[in-house]
């Protein structure tokens, strides 16, 4: 089929449609055959019909029957598309399930429209009216609430910082092909993300930052771990899912939540060429069309482009000077000719609404849809938009909109051309998706339906490999933490509680437990794991239970239980609460409660909130991004040392000065590999993980000899930043030739810029010599070295390898192996009874109870018989007790050799002194009848 849309792309060059002149190239090739069907279908429709394509809709509730406000924006006003929202009620949780709910309501709206264009053709009075499937869009970022709108049956997947962590592309191609395949599977076609800004120098005071809801703050790696997500969702979704890459031109230094009011980023356009956009010409300028985006989501945020910013400067997304200047950049230019696609953010938010009033203007939604549209936007998200006359819904709105662009269409030509190039765009978009415009394509299948929800080991992998291992270094926290928590040591757990509603009228949950770490410790590490803890020594708080305790408020014996803990695990998930200044509170009023004891503190969201005086507190300072139940686990495999951290923060954390432009920079450790062009080198593929695992070593194979008059060209890499990932794209590499003859040293340099990882340069041969080649990437100055001879005879080139400075390699930790505990095992390493033990214990308690009282029973009375056989039962209790408490000497009795004959011992003993105190019991209740007797 392509080598047939290849043949046709040559026949029709000259015949692309006005809103799609631009310079042919070779990724147009499915394009043109698809303008081709779009503008058929575009003939064949009515004002209203076009006009309707240009909008994205919402609407409350699951009902989609034929009275309902979205029946009737679809069958007979012909919207576009909708976007489903929990805040909407359109996924309700009460409902039998989830996921089938949302798949027959999404089959729902589609058949909605098919149904409508099947009665039109059927009605000789109409004219024919063409099936146009609907757009059913979700914005699914990861991570679960408040991000997510789909809170329960879908595969729990991370948030895009915990993607970053990984530094590995291969991981988010996985994750995005995870999301393509689910949210596909249940019949969305539009995903509105992935997020691409970029969080350049994040912000530790602000409350309302992106935080991890970005890949992270280097433009080259967002962009990299964007094209690979995208690739993801295009593969996972068999091509059947548009990709609006957000938040257009890019949020990541704005000064505040953009959702509540219009935000500003003070840069000029060719600042934000630098930093903000690289990540948005990644995705649209790939070779590889999966990883090409479909659309970009225009954000409402002010930028420095025409001028300075005042209070009547527009936001980008409804001003045309403004987002031209941006669309018309040569990176966008073969894209956008393409049929790239330029999508409104949500025109009903409370960011557009302030800003009219806030203007002098009033907020009419018909307006605000007019300037979105002719400030370039081809398809309109509106959103819950609605009118400021209270009486007036997001239902009369809409119609009020689709009413006025009708009649615009009628009446102005110049208006009428861009709704048709702006519907020729959503067509193309949509005929990409599906080649045939029928039900049976469009609709998802049921069956579908059974792979949704089983793909947690992605989860779990991306969970491992972002680990992050913030304060201290490994080297110190060896120093500082030995050993894994002991069976005997207590540990408590405070817990950052974040809430949540699957919908309007649902109960408040938790997003992470309040003893979702202490049951993950349990469920690996107590009696039905490797039995190295006791569950009656773990307790959990909620933070809200250590602000109690600090007002003097708190019922629990909260103070008391972190007074005899050995460990105190904090688990954060948010800053917005004031979660912060809480712990700052809790470190400077109870400062006796963390001395001499070991604090960890795992942050389940971004890691640059804690200043350093916060960081020096703890005894260890972990990031694992998401409260995802993946990344719960690790981080209970790192409170026992059962697992390596992989990660590293994808941001900069000001606090411990890991300042993310010098750990991107080039290793000055390293020796930059160098070859000439003939030498074979392997090349790193670009859709795997861009993380080199092993050394290249240059092969050298058969070569021409080099002649005066010849070039040699030689290319240096892969160079590896601090982590021991490829340095970013256009990072600098200087060249140097040197010749040496009788007159000297001449030294001729060549500057050059590396991509993925690589850079060459070209040197011309042309005086007799002998010649040196080298490479440095400041700060790495040492590079093999290329040596050979010039002359009209030629000579091969050698390669020097310099003798690198000791230092470890770079790349990734092996993980450390998890071990198994032995199900046969009786007695711990530290000398503590396992579950097996304890039955037997329990087994030798009874019996020794029984034949006690069996035998006092016979000879005394069946009354002594019973008390002779509780105190044995007890005094072996307590001689057992005396050995789970690790009480002094028992342990180590135990551990070093004793083991279980040792523990039976022990209970024996303990039973022989019940039985002693019993003979005494009864010695002092006879002495009184004996006497009187």
């Amino acid at each position: 089929m392509r080598r047939l849309f290849r043949w046709l792309t040559a026949l029709s060059a000259l015949t692309l449609t006005v809103s799609l002149l631009q310079p042919p190239s070779a990724v147009q090739a499915g394009t043109q055959l698809q303008t081709s069907e779009a503008q058929a279908v575009l003939a064949a429709m009515t004002p209203e019909e076009r006009v309707g394509q240009l909008f994205l809709v919402t609407f409350q509730g699951t009902d989609a029957h034929d009275q309902t406000h979205i029946y009737d924006l679809i069958a007979n006003h012909h919207v576009g598309g909708v976007v489903l929202l929990a805040g909407n009620d359109n996924f309700l949780p009460e409902l039998d399930d989830t996921i089938s709910s949302a798949h027959q309501l999404i089959s729902s709206l589609q058949t909605i429209e098919a149904e409508a264009a099947a009665r039109a053709e059927a009605d000789i009075q109409s004219d024919d009216r063409a099936y146009v499937p609907l757009f059913i869009g979700i914005s699914q970022e990861g991570d679960g609430a408040p991000h997510d709108q789909i809170l329960s049956g879908l595969t729990p997947l991370p948030n895009p910082m915990a993607i970053g962590a990984t530094w590995q592309t291969a991981l988010a191609q996985q994750v995005g092909a995870v999301a393509g395949s689910e949210l596909s599977a249940l019949g969305f076609n539009l995903y509105l993300g992935p997020s691409l800004d970029v969080v350049e120098t994040p912000n530790p005071l602000a409350q309302n930052d992106l935080g991890p809801r970005v890949f992270g703050g280097d433009p080259f790696w967002v962009g990299e771990m964007g094209r690979a997500y995208i690739s993801g969702l295009h593969s996972g979704s068999d091509g059947r899912m548009a990709v609006i890459a957000k938040h257009f031109p890019g949020r990541g230094d704005s000064d505040r939540s953009p959702e509540e009011e219009v935000a500003t980023v003070g840069k000029s356009l060719e600042q934000l060429t630098q930093v903000e956009l690289p990540p948005f010409f990644a995705v649209t300028s790939p070779t590889e069309t999966n990883e090409i985006t479909d659309g970009l989501l225009v954000s409402h945020i002010c930028y420095q482009i025409q001028g300075n910013i005042r209070a009547t400067t527009r936001p980008v997304s409804l001003d045309e000077p403004a987002l031209s200047a941006v669309i018309s950049l040569p990176e966008f230019e073969t894209w956008r000719g393409n049929g790239g696609l330029i999508v409104s953010d949500a025109l009903g938010s409370q960011a557009v609404r302030n800003f009219y009033s806030q203007s002098g203007e009033n907020f009419l939604p018909r307006t605000v849809a007019r300037d979105a549209f002719l400030a370039g936007n081809d398809l309109l998200y509106l959103g819950n938009i609605t009118a400021e006359n209270p009486n007036e819904d997001t239902y009369t709105a809409t119609l009020g909109i689709l009413d006025y662009f009708a009649q615009q269409y009628r009446t102005d030509r110049a208006f009428a051309q861009r709704v048709d190039d702006a519907v020729i765009r959503v067509l193309a978009q949509k005929f990409r998706m599906y080649d045939e415009f029928t039900p049976s394509n469009v609709l998802a299948p049921e069956s579908g339906l059974a792979r949704v929800g089983a793909s947690q080991d992605v989860s779990f992998e991306v969970a491992r490999s972002a680990a992050t291992l913030v304060s201290p270094d490994p080297e110190e926290l060896k120093r500082l933490l030995p050993e894994a928590p002991k069976q005997a040591e207590r540990i408590a757990f405070l817990t950052d509680v974040p809430l949540y509603k699957e919908c309007t009228t649902c109960l408040w949950q938790e997003g992470l437990g309040v003893d979702a770490l202490q049951k993950e410790v349990l469920r690996l590490y107590g009696s039905g794991g490797s039995g190295q803890v006791f569950a009656s020594r773990l307790n959990s708080f909620p933070l809200t239970e250590l602000e109690a305790m600090l007002n003097e408020e708190s019922t629990t014996d909260i103070e008391g239980i972190l007074e005899r803990a050995d460990w105190l695990v904090i688990s954060l998930t948010g800053v917005a609460d004031g979660q912060i200044a809480l712990l700052q509170r809790f470190f400077s009023e109870r400062s006796s409660l963390i001395r001499d004891r070991n604090v960890i503190l795992f942050s389940f969201t971004a890691p640059y909130y804690l200043d350093p005086t916060d960081i020096s507190k703890l005894t260890a300072y972990y990031a694992l991004y998401s409260k995802q139940p993946a990344f719960v686990e690790v981080a209970a495999r790192l409170l026992f040392q059962q697992v390596s951290v992989q990660g590293a923060s994808p941001v900069s954390i000001p606090a411990v000065q890991y300042v993310l432009l010098d750990v991107t920079s080039p290793d000055k450790d390293q020796v930059i590999p160098l070859f000439s062009l003939d030498q074979v080198v392997e090349a790193i593929p670009t859709n795997q993980s861009m993380t080199p695992t092993t050394e290249v070593e240059p092969t050298q194979t058969p070569i021409p000899l080099y002649r005066i008059g010849d070039t040699i060209t030689v290319r240096a890499g892969p160079i590896l930043d601090h982590n021991g990932h490829l340095v970013p794209d256009e990072t600098p590499v200087r060249f140097t030739m040197i010749t040496r003859d009788e007159s000297g040293e001449i030294p001729l340099q060549m500057e050059s810029f590396t991509e993925m990882g690589m850079a060459r340069a070209s040197f011309p041969i042309d005086r007799p010599g002998e010649v040196e080649i080298r490479a440095v990437s400041e700060p790495a100055v040492n590079s093999f070295v290329l040596q050979f001879k010039a002359s009209n005879e030629g000579a091969e080139v050698t390669v020097v390898s310099p003798t690198p400075p000791t230092t470890a390699t770079p790349g990734l930790v092996t993980p450390t192996a998890i071990p198994t505990p032995d199900r046969g095992q009786l007695i711990s390493p530290e000398g503590y009874p396992l579950l097996g033990m304890w039955l037997l214990v329990l087994l030798g308690l009874v019996g020794g109870a029984a034949l006690m009282f069996w035998a006092v029973s016979r000879i005394v009375s069946l009354h002594w018989g019973l008390r002779w056989a509780l105190s044995v039962f007890l005094g072996g209790l307590l001689a057992y007790n005396y050995l789970a408490l690790g009480l002094p000497g028992a342990t180590e009795w135990i551990a070093s050799s004793a083991g279980a004959f040792g523990v039976l011992v022990l209970i024996f003993a303990g039973q022989v002194l019940g039985a002693l105190g019993a003979w005494i019991w009864m010695q002092i209740l006879s002495g009184p009848r004996s006497r009187e007797d």
